[in-house]
């Protein structure tokens, strides 16, 4: 059963501390820990912290973190390679080596400037998670006021959408407002993600997604990567515990379906793995669910559905 991971923030870990080694360094995911479990990919995320932004603008702030990608890709070629659709991550795996593919978490850097999607993508960006908590051009975060939470798409994140579509990438919603979200479902003529989510009625906050949201991302072939943060698994939780992930991915198995169950760990931009402790303890995780899913639920749940929407939305 190899992994597929579809949200986490090594890469701004990485990029504050770049004195640290990508291969055995000091963060909850490196290259050592994917190799010894079973990864097939990472979904490495740009993600554009609002500390830096306020000593650089996002879009330059996104280009000195693709440096930085890419440097530590050079300099560990000879186990990970960057992908672009299922068919790289593919050969990845006939080769020996692991897959990272490329996201950015924050459209914040587009600044109502549609022609950077395209920019991204040639620089081998396959995933946009719309926002993170604040406003950009192209819509509203979640929000705890439900009138702010039922803000749509604006003009520019419908183009965002259709322009995504056209080039084939991945439309995150994530962190992007209920309305936003169903602005998505409404408009996009491809499958969509929320890459590191969990279950509104499980655990009542705001990043969650409610039941019909559920539905309605299983209804259009996406998928949902369960979040294993603490906040978001089990309200007034101490930590996170392998038994709060499996309650979620067996309520949303409910909901969703079984072919829109994903991961989404967030490890490196949550504060505490709780049990999991890191990447390593995607093995203990797979050893419980085998108590509540069977084996071919368990490949859908690792990698199956990731690799099923890479290639619908990419065509690859």
């Amino acid at each position: 059963m190899r992994i597929i991971d579809m949200h986490c923030d090594t890469l701004m870990e990485g990029f504050r501390h770049p004195q640290r080694s990508f291969y055995d360094g000091e963060t909850s995911i490196n290259l050592k820990l994917l190799k010894e479990n079973d990864s097939l990919a990472q979904f490495f995320a740009i993600y554009l912290p609002r500390d830096e932004m306020e000593t650089m603008d996002p879009y330059d702030l996104f280009n000195a973190m693709y440096d930085y990608y890419t440097r530590v890709m050079e300099e560990n070629k000879d186990v990970i390679r960057p992908v672009f659709n299922t068919e790289d991550i593919e050969k990845n795996r006939e080769e020996g080596f692991l897959s990272s593919f490329l996201t950015i978490e924050d459209g914040v850097f587009l600044d109502g400037k549609i022609e950077r999607v395209q920019e991204v993508y040639d620089k081998g960006v396959r995933l946009i998670t719309l926002l993170w908590n604040f406003e950009n051009s192209a819509g509203y975060p979640t929000s705890d006021d439900p009138q702010e939470h039922m803000r749509g798409l604006k003009p520019f994140g419908e183009e965002v959408v259709a322009k995504m579509n056209e080039l084939g990438m991945i439309i995150d919603t994530s962190h992007l407002s209920e309305g936003g979200f169903y602005d998505v479902a409404k408009l996009s003529k491809q499958p969509f993600v929320a890459s590191h989510s969990c279950a509104r009625a499980l655990c009542n906050h705001r990043r969650n997604l409610t039941d019909d949201q559920l539905k309605t991302l299983g209804n259009a072939g996406g998928v949902v990567g369960v979040n294993f943060y603490n906040y978001f698994l089990k309200e007034d939780s101490e930590y996170a515990t392998i038994e709060q992930i499996i309650d979620h991915l067996v309520y949303m198995k409910d909901k969703a379906g079984i072919d829109a169950l994903g991961f989404g760990s967030d490890f490196d931009g949550i504060e505490d793995n709780g049990e999991l402790v890191n990447y390593s303890g995607f093995t203990r995780l797979l050893s419980a669910m085998e108590k509540k899913f069977t084996d071919d639920e368990i490949d859908k749940i690792c990698s199956l559905n990731a690799l099923r929407i890479i290639k619908d939305v990419t065509g690859k």
